[in-house]
Parts: C-alpha cells; sequence; structure tokens
C-alpha cells in the first residue's frame, strides 16, 4: 500500500545564514548535516540541520535571503514548527536553557494535546517543542553525540506542523483524500490530522483564519515536505497530485532526494520528498556539513559560487 510516511523537512528563508548557522548548531543543538546551495538560484546557501544523519522526518532547513524583509503574518501559510523531545523534563530543561541564553519563549502549556514550549528563532520564526513522551518515532532517527544539547533532552524531529487556511474543508480534501491522512481531533476552527495513526511525528494542525494572506521574509515557513518511500512512491504520488487537478512540478532530482511539489487549493507550497540517497551520497558520516556540498551538476561552476558566499566557519 503506498502511503505518506510523515514529515520528510521543512523549508525557511533566513535573511542571513551566519547567525541562523549559530543558533540552530549552538543553540538548539542541531547537527548541520549539509552546507550547500539553493540548486534553482546557486547565489544563495541552502542549509540543512537535523539528527546524526539528517534522517528525513528531522530536516529544517533554510534559504539565505540577504534581502529578505520582515514577515507580515497572516493566513494561508504555514505558521508553526512543531519539534518534538523526550519528556516534559525536557521541556523544562529548554525553558532554564531559553532564559540562560535569551532565547524569547514562553510558558510550558498545552498544545495539539500535549505538553509544549512555544520559543522563536532570532528572525521571528515561531516553533514549538512538544513533550513526546516516550512514543515511538521512526528507529533510525539517532542523537548526534557532539551536540551542545545532552542526549536524553535533544531535539528529536519534527512533530506537529501548523498551517493557517481561509478554507480548511480544502486543505482537509486534499490531505485526506490525496494522501490517506486521518483526523485525530475535530473543534470549530481547527482539525488535527496524523499521516499515521497514533503516532505525532507526521502530525498536520490546520486552523482557520480570515484575513489577509501572509507576506513572506525572513522567519517565514517556505514549505512542507512529505515522505515517500522511494522513486516508485514519488511517482504515484505524482499522478495522484495531477489526476485531482493541481500543477504538478513533476519529479526533480534534487541529488540527496528525488521530489515533486505542488500548491494546494489555499496556495500552500508542499513538496513530497523520497528518503534517499540523502546526505552521505557525497559525504562521510564523520564528516557531513564540515564543506559545501555541490550537486554534480553545479560542480564546474564551484569556484564561482564559493567565491560568491560568505564563508560560514
Amino acid at each position: 500500500m503506498t502511503a505518506i510516511l510523515g514529515h520528510h523537512h521543512i523549508s525557511m528563508i533566513t535573511k542571513n545564514a551566519k547567525k541562523n548557522d549559530e543558533f540552530y548548531r549552538e543553540i538548539l543543538g542541531l547537527r548541520r548535516v549539509k552546507k550547500s546551495v539553493n540548486q534553482d538560484d546557486p547565489s544563495m546557501y541552502h542549509l540543512f540541520f537535523g539528527d546524526l544523519a539528517g534522517s528525513p522526518g528531522t530536516g529544517l532547513t533554510f534559504f539565505e535571503i540577504p534581502m529578505a524583509g520582515r514577515t507580515h503574518r497572516g493566513t494561508n501559510a504555514i505558521t508553526q514548527i512543531g519539534l518534538l523531545v523526550p519528556s516534559l523534563e525536557s521541556l523544562k530543561f529548554w525553558k532554564n536553557r531559553f532564559e540562560e541564553l535569551n532565547v524569547k519563549h514562553g510558558e510550558i502549556l498545552r498544545y495539539a494535546s500535549r505538553d509544549a514550549l512555544f520559543f522563536e528563532d532570532p528572525e521571528g520564526l515561531r516553533m514549538i517543542l512538544l513533550n513526546n513522551n516516550g512514543e515511538e518515532v521512526p528507529e533510525f532517527w539517532e542523537t548526534w553525540e557532539r551536540s551542545s544539547v545532552p542526549s536524553d533532552h535533544q531535539i528529536l524531529g519534527m512533530g506537529t506542523i501548523e498551517i493557517t487556511v481561509k478554507n480548511t474543508s480544502k486543505l482537509e480534501k486534499t490531505l485526506t483524500e490525496i494522501f490517506g491522512f486521518i483526523i485525530k481531533e475535530r473543534s470549530n476552527d481547527q482539525i488535527l490530522f496524523q499521516a499515521i495513526e497514533g503516532q505525532g511525528f507526521g502530525e498536520i494542525l490546520v486552523k482557520e483564519m480570515d484575513g489577509p494572506s501572509e507576506k513572506p521574509g525572513r522567519g517565514s515557513i517556505h514549505h512542507l515536505a512529505l515522505r515517500a518511500k522511494d522513486d516508485k512512491e514519488l511517482a504515484y504520488w505524482n499522478e495522484q497530485v495531477k489526476q485531482r487537478g493541481f500543477h504538478s512540478s513533476g519529479i526533480v532530482d534534487r541529488f540527496y532526494f528525488k521530489s515533486l511539489y505542488f500548491r494546494e487549493s489555499n496556495g500552500i507550497l508542499f513538496e513530497i520528498a523520497t528518503d534517499e540517497p540523502g546526505f552521505t551520497v557525497d559525504a562521510d558520516i564523520a564528516t557531513l556539513g564540515e564543506k559545501l556540498d555541490l550537486p554534480p551538476f553545479l560542480e564546474e561552476q564551484r569556484q564561482e559560487i564559493e567565491n560568491n558566499l560568505e564563508p560560514l566557519d
């Protein structure tokens, strides 16, 4: 049976790759698993952060756009990123850590039926640490022993992703009828979906809100990528998307995975990406993210690309 396996990664906009790199490595303790460039515009960095190997479901990625203005928040946007941590004690650890390091944060509350700690990165990207409470996560997620965060409190991977739209019924049809998401909870203005029943690592919380659409800028979320097992399943999803009347990018080879992109009826950009080959296709696991890696078609431009990028290390 063809099924969406949860989240693959999520991609955002940063104005300053160097400061972004410092926050996600030094404050959040994630591993930079790939230092590369936007394949559609190699003048800008594309940074990938995650667990030991940048496993599917752990990836936070950022496009550097130095001219990016501020985000004007609104509807029809991906509005918040949930990240799973092992326990309630982990949330308390992170609250203390954020206080010590002057990270904007709130109190420990409830969100999507979990203990939750809201916080923002320096560019205003909204995130939530969520208590995984010992629940199952993909067995291939691995902690990174060189992280600045103790292993028993490290971020595990992606949890509930929040999407705010004007029309929840259209997005509901896309998630349930095309991709097989199930509804875990429903209230007047929000619906909690799960890719895999009972599993938090593939959740999407859809909120309904009228008003102006969000104008993206630094600290905004560009797209959410969902997991497909392999090339065969990606081809299946490509056909499903087109049959429902959405325009698909077609299958794009990103070297580290293959993808397709489409916008649903509210304008939310989704990617579907394969698990393989992964970030070790051109780097050893021990040295992931340390040098600038480029897909083969950009190698002949390496010198020009490196000359145009500000060094991060």
